[in-house]
């Protein structure tokens, strides 16, 4: 049995406002099948309406007091990285102990996160972050990256149509037709294409902006009308097929290349993102005093500074009549059909790293490699180490 002797714990998240658990019913049943014994912390699906009951029929240890769960687990399943537990008045780091594995978002790279990521490697932990995760189709079962993109397109779209003072389809009525909403979807990666196609079902006219070409091609797939940023292929594609960060003579022409369609623009979706870079500013101060009032801008890429220049992160803004909003952990806001999507990716990464009850850090797996942060008391991930000035 693959799982055989192995215990995962799964505490209640308890970061503000996260709703979302690491593990379902349905996928705690699966590693009970394959012989792991899996402590869940009372309360920890409740949020994303996964009721105790329904862990304990699924075979899983209901713990109290989180603490145990820490101390008495080999893998530590999460979906947020470890924090400050007020109620323990301990830092979750604090409850690890040393050859313990932790799966989950650990964003290492951001500063913020950098002294929890230090601590954990002096710790002895084995920290895999899940942001890590190369897009090969290998890992596409694990991928939760893709997964939250998904519901974070999705939601944007709802959150700046509940905001708009107009319809997003065409009506027609009594006194004639009242024409569809435009929508702007900049950056057509996961997200960008989940918002298109929301938008398009919610009756709006979408335009899509990518420096990508087939990244342009997918959206206009889609049905959106897609805009030419003037960026060669040369310049605008980085490793991997992603999105490369834009020399600064470049980056005002693209902004020049849209600027006409982002004033006329009801709705604009901000998802445009560079790897391991801040979201370039796509979005000016001089655009958003142009547009109409009463439009609606969500900067899905504001946990990495945004795309829009007035964007404040976490809050709701109006700025000359526009409102901008800057909701972080948006995927958190659509807990149910977010937990599942993730709990199924956490799943499927700790079926690759456990063998026959034994967890297996295999540096030549191209997963685990992108995705470890620290083992052996070392801080071995690329991108934090630069972030930190380590190398």
């Amino acid at each position: 049995m693959q799982f055989q002797g192995l215990v995962f714990g799964v505490p209640r998240e308890i970061m503000q406002g996260e709703r979302r658990v690491a593990a379902i019913p349905e996928t705690v049943k699966k590693l009970v099948a394959g012989g792991a014994k899996v402590l869940v912390e009372k309360g920890a699906g409740t949020g994303s309406f996964f009721p105790d009951e329904e862990y304990a029929k699924a075979g899983a240890v209901l713990v109290d007091d989180v603490e145990e769960l820490f101390a008495q687990a080999d893998i530590i399943l999460k979906v947020k990285e470890p924090l400050f537990n007020s109620d323990k008045n301990k830092h979750e780091v604090d409850m690890m102990h040393e050859g313990q594995v932790l799966i989950t978002f650990l964003h290492p790279a951001a500063p913020a996160n950098h002294e929890m990521v230090k601590n954990l490697a002096a710790k002895g932990v084995i920290g895999l972050t899940l942001d890590g995760i190369p897009r090969i189709s290998r890992a596409q079962a694990m991928d939760a990256l893709t997964s939250m993109s998904t519901v974070a397109g999705y939601k944007a779209v709802l959150m700046a149509a509940n905001r708009l003072p107009k319809f997003m389809p065409m009506i027609g009525s009594a006194v004639g037709m009242l024409p569809p909403a435009t929508v702007t979807v900049i950056g057509t990666g996961v997200a960008g294409l989940q918002a298109v196609a929301t938008a398009k079902r919610l009756g709006a006219v979408v335009h899509a902006i990518d420096i990508r070409p087939d990244a342009a091609e997918h959206a206009k797939s889609l049905g959106a009308r897609t805009v030419d940023t003037g960026v060669p292929a040369e310049i605008a594609i980085g490793e991997g097929g992603y999105a490369k960060h834009l020399p600064e003579e470049w980056l005002i022409k693209e902004r020049e290349a849209i600027k006409d369609t982002i004033l006329k623009s009801d709705i604009v979706i901000a998802t445009a993102l560079v790897p391991g870079r801040l979201a370039p500013v796509l979005i000016t101060e001089e655009m958003v005093k142009a547009m109409k009032p009463g439009s609606a801008i969500v900067d899905v890429a504001i946990d990495q500074g945004g795309n829009c220049e007035l964007t404040v992160g976490g809050e709701v803004i109006e700025k000359y009549g526009v409102s901008i909003d800057g909701t972080k952990n948006i995927p958190g806001m659509v807990p149910e059909s977010s937990t599942t999507m993730f709990a199924k990716n956490i799943l499927n990464y700790a079926s690759n790293i456990v063998k026959d009850g034994k967890i297996v850090i295999d540096l030549d797996d191209e997963i685990v490699a992108s995705s470890l942060v620290c083992k052996d008391g070392e801080l071995v991930h690329a991108g934090a180490r630069e972030a930190m000035g380590l190398d």
